[in-house]
C-alpha cells in the first residue's frame, strides 16, 4: 500500500515538474522560447523575434568591438555563471560572420607588446612595422536580465516532497528546484563609433521549457563556450545571445 502511494506521489511530482517549466519533454533550452518577456522585440524598421538557429552572413555587415557591461558581473556570478559572456559573444560573432570582431582588449595589449618589442629591436626578423589596425565601425554591448518567476520556491516544495519518496523521488525534487532562473533575456546596444549615436537595438531570449532528467540542449545551435554549456542556465544564457544576435543582424542589414 504504501508503495502505491509513494509512486502516486512521485507522479504527482514529475506532473508538476513539468508545469513548473511550461511543457512536456526532456528539457530544451531554446532561442526565442520566452514568453511575458521584460523587452519585447527589436527597435527599428525591420524587427522580429523568435529565430531558433544563429544566422549565418556570406559577408560581414561591418567591424564591430564588443564593449563589456561590468554591472553584470556580479549578477552573472550569482546565479553560477562565467563572470563575463564576452568569450561566449565573440564565438557567435566569429561563427556567424556577420560582424567582424576587432580586439581592443587581451589581443590588442598584446599586438602593442610586440609591437613595442619590435620597435626595440628584440625580435627576430628584424624592421619594426608601425601597426596599422582595422578600425571599429561599430561598438556593440550586451545586457543580461534574468526571470525568475518563483523558480526556486516552486522547486523547493517539490524538493521536499521529493524527500518523502526515497531515492528515486529526490532525483526529481531536485530535478525541479534545480533551475536558478526560468528565463533569461539578452540586449544588445550598436553605436555607429563615427557618431557616437546608437544605430540598433535588439533583445533575444532563452528558455528552459521543461526540467528533465539530464542535461538540456542549446535547441538547433550547437554552441557551448566553456561552462556556459556545462549547466542548464548557462544554455538559456547562450540561446538568449544567439537570439539577440539574429535580431540585431535584421536590424543591420535593414538599416
Amino acid at each position: 500500500m504504501l508503495n502505491s502511494i509513494k509512486a502516486m506521489c512521485l507522479g504527482v511530482v514529475l506532473l508538476l515538474a513539468g508545469c513548473l517549466e511550461g511543457g512536456p519533454g526532456l528539457s530544451n533550452v531554446r532561442p526565442g522560447g520566452g514568453e511575458n518577456e521584460v523587452v519585447s522585440g527589436s527597435a527599428g524598421e525591420a524587427g522580429s523575434k523568435g529565430t531558433a538557429a544563429l544566422r549565418r552572413c556570406a559577408k560581414p555587415i561591418g567591424t564591430a568591438a564588443l564593449s563589456e557591461d561590468s554591472s553584470n558581473q556580479a549578477i552573472l556570478v550569482q546565479y553560477g555563471l562565467p563572470s563575463s559572456p564576452m568569450p561566449l559573444m565573440r564565438l557567435l560573432m566569429q561563427q556567424s560572420n556577420c560582424f567582424r570582431v576587432v580586439d581592443r582588449g587581451a589581443g590588442l595589449r598584446a599586438v602593442q607588446q610586440e609591437q613595442a618589442l619590435a620597435k626595440q629591436g628584440m625580435l627576430q626578423g628584424g624592421k619594426s612595422h608601425r601597426a596599422q589596425l582595422v578600425s571599429a565601425k561599430y561598438t556593440i554591448t550586451p545586457n543580461v536580465v534574468f526571470s525568475e518567476n518563483n523558480a526556486g520556491g516552486a522547486g523547493a516544495g517539490l524538493a521536499t516532497l521529493g524527500s518523502f519518496l526515497g531515492p528515486l523521488g529526490m532525483i526529481a525534487g531536485a530535478v525541479a528546484g534545480s533551475m536558478k532562473f526560468k528565463q533569461a533575456q539578452v540586449l544588445l546596444f550598436a553605436t555607429d563609433n563615427r557618431t557616437g549615436v546608437q544605430v540598433a537595438s535588439a533583445t533575444g531570449t532563452g528558455k528552459a521549457t521543461d526540467v528533465g532528467i539530464g542535461a538540456g540542449v542549446l535547441g538547433t545551435t550547437s554552441v557551448g563556450a566553456g561552462a556556459w554549456g556545462n549547466t542548464n542556465e548557462g544554455k538559456v544564457v547562450a540561446a538568449a545571445f544567439v537570439d539577440a544576435i539574429n535580431q540585431l543582424v535584421d536590424q543591420m542589414q535593414h538599416r
